[in-house]
């Protein structure tokens, strides 16, 4: 039987975390594609990386299947992608989804509040 520890260990295995700073610089120099995977309440209350697309975790699937009427374009398979959540669990998961659907350059940049406080841009929810 696999537990949440079990399931964070595979996806942190295999989505990169970078930090802070290096997300800055990425959001600054454009081509990158942040999304936050929290629920839209949380967003709501706290804000969310200035421009990222929001994709609830329970959504990312078919936000990332060109197939479903729920296709973000923004998720093309050879994006530079960087996923954001409250401290890093969901976007981890959110992450390890998107690698198994075949994306290659998904990275962790973990949680909001960790963004706000290194000063990335941010916008209200």
């Amino acid at each position: 039987m696999k537990t949440a520890k079990d399931y964070l260990d595979e996806a942190d295995a295999v989505v990169p975390k970078i930090s802070v700073d290096e997300a800055v610089s990425k959001h600054a120099a454009g081509g990158t594609v942040f999304v936050d995977v929290r629920d839209s309440g949380q967003i709501a209350e706290t804000g969310t990386i200035a421009g990222a697309k929001r994709i609830s975790r329970g959504m990312i699937e078919f936000a990332a299947d060109p197939a479903t009427p729920f296709h973000e374009p923004s998720l093309t398979h050879d994006a530079d992608i960087v996923l954001v959540c409250g401290k890093g669990g969901q976007a981890a998961l959110a992450g390890k989804t998107l690698k198994d659907m075949g994306y290659q350059n998904v990275a962790n940049v973990g949680g909001f509040p960790d963004w706000k406080a290194g000063g990335g841009p941010s916008e209200d929810g």
